[in-house]
């Protein structure tokens, strides 16, 4: 039963990282970036401090010596800078792009772990990382012009997207190392609860009270979904291989795809199709395969 429980752990968090771009829309143009991050992490924090509370198990920043001390500041920083940065990028792109291009962050990873942990990524890593590359061409296939010609939204925004990813990568490697000194719960409160206090001075909380019933349900769901997604994640890694986790979280674009469908069919006045031809639908696919044959390939190597 373990196998199929960390493998709906998996879906479930697939899917709520996949609809997340969907419900941030709404609040584009009302709440700004750095106020938005900021509400989640505290929200997060709050609940993942009250869960160690009651079991007793809150951490302790003396765990961590003084490189790992650092560490966990880089790892601070660089999570909040993928949430941000992630956040700008989705008034530049839809939510469909920003899904596929975040699927480079584990490729990112894999590589960054090759040059500063001395790791050797196999052939079908190698595979993976090439089948992603030409999915990205083809959904791309439209824009393959504006992106490679002036810098136009639609270029700033590959951009933006791709420091979220280099950003979230280097959040890996901090916390590949962290997690040697401390439970991964552990480690989630410090992030959450460094990260809210790293951006309270910078936030606006009140524009918060001058949001509709439908933004501050967008909200909510942000919360919720880092709450529930991260724990979701969290708990598919202790029940179930790691490799294969990845594998089926790479399907988050595909549940991206499907709920900007239902929100253009459900909301034609709040949401706008994006226009995708049938060539991007495939490469968003050949992402989804490219990211999934990289993380398999981490587990054959393993063995």
């Amino acid at each position: 039963m373990r196998p199929l429980y960390g493998f709906w752990l998996s879906v479930l968090t697939a899917a709520l990282w996949g609809m997340l771009p969907v419900a941030m829309l709404l609040l584009l143009g009302k709440v700004d970036a750095i106020t938005v991050t900021w509400v989640r992490f505290l929200f997060s924090a709050i609940c993942v401090g009250v869960f160690l509370y009651r079991k007793r198990q809150l951490p302790n920043l003396g765990m961590l010596d003084g490189s790992r001390r650092v560490m966990l500041a880089v790892a601070v920083l660089a999570l909040l800078g993928n949430f941000i940065l992630y956040l700008i990028g989705l008034d530049y792109l839809n939510p469909e792009a920003t899904a596929v291009l975040i699927q480079l962050a584990p490729i990112l990873l894999l590589l960054g772990s090759v040059y500063f942990n001395d790791e050797h990524l196999t052939v079908t890593e190698w595979a993976g990382a090439f089948v992603l590359f030409v999915g990205l061409l083809l959904f791309f296939n439209q824009r393959l012009g504006h992106l490679f010609g002036a810098l136009g939204n639609d270029t700033l925004g590959v951009l933006i997207m791709l420091a979220a990813a280099v950003s979230w990568s280097i959040y890996g490697l901090m916390q590949k190392r962290l997690l040697q000194a401390m439970g991964s719960i552990q480690l989630t409160l410090m992030l959450y609860g460094a990260g809210a206090l790293a951006l309270a001075v910078f936030a606006s909380p009140l524009v918060l009270l001058e949001m509709s019933a439908v933004q501050t349900a967008a909200l909510l769901f942000g919360c919720l979904n880092m709450v529930f997604g991260y724990g979701a994640f969290t708990e598919a890694l202790r029940v179930w291989q790691a490799a294969k986790v990845s594998a089926v979280i790479a399907l988050a674009p595909v549940f991206t795809i499907i709920a900007m469908k239902v929100a253009v069919w459900g909301w034609p006045d709040v949401f706008v199709s994006s226009e995708l031809n049938v060539l991007a639908y495939v490469g968003a696919l050949v992402v989804v395969a490219g990211s999934m044959l990289a993380a398999l390939g981490k587990q054959r190597q393993s063995h």
